[in-house]
């Protein structure tokens, strides 16, 4: 079997079941990812993040955080391509806060070992024209928000202290 290649797009969950080694090193580069060591998270959010995606959470360049992984197991350094997609953290005009119809608090769904995407993509959806959801996170989704982008919804985060993210979405 070829061994997995290290790049932005590769999967955490990936990784980690093929180097199960780089655990430490990714926690030591952000400690946010020490929340890796819970097994319903890293059933749920490492198989559908990206390295890419999370650079973002942990405030990490991704050509350094895949070189220093690719380093750890061997690989070749070179880097090709940054995956990192922009994210909107400051104040966008579309933003009012009367304008917030609908509050997810993902951190309870996420305790409880459940994944908020289809919640937060179902309740976007339900809303109408000028009208918010605000989704508060434990981290930054990176994955969500990747794919709200892709589906062309506007969003708007705002770090509230280190371990509380508010993201305000809108459908149009």
């Amino acid at each position: 079997m070829e061994p997995l290649v290290i790049t932005p797009k590769t999967k955490i969950f990936d990784l980690l079941e093929a180097y199960p080694q780089l655990e430490d090193l990714l926690i030591e580069a952000a400690p946010q990812f020490k929340k890796l060591r819970n097994p319903m998270l890293r059933k749920t959010i490492a198989r559908i993040t990206t390295i890419a995606q999370a650079a973002v959470v942990g405030g990490l360049h991704v050509e350094t955080l895949v070189n220093q992984l690719r380093n750890a197991v061997g690989q070749n350094q070179e880097l090709i391509e940054n995956e990192t997609m922009k994210y909107t953290t400051q104040k966008p005009t579309w933003f009012a806060i009367e304008a917030v119809v609908h509050t997810i608090d993902a951190r309870e769904m996420l305790n409880a070992g459940e994944h908020p995407v289809h919640e937060v993509l179902g309740a976007i959806q339900k809303l109408n024209e000028g009208e918010l959801l605000k989704v508060i996170f434990p981290f930054v989704p990176a994955p969500l928000i990747d794919k709200t982008i892709g589906l062309e919804h506007q969003h708007w985060m705002v770090q509230v202290k280190g371990d509380e993210v508010v993201i305000y979405f809108s459908k149009d």
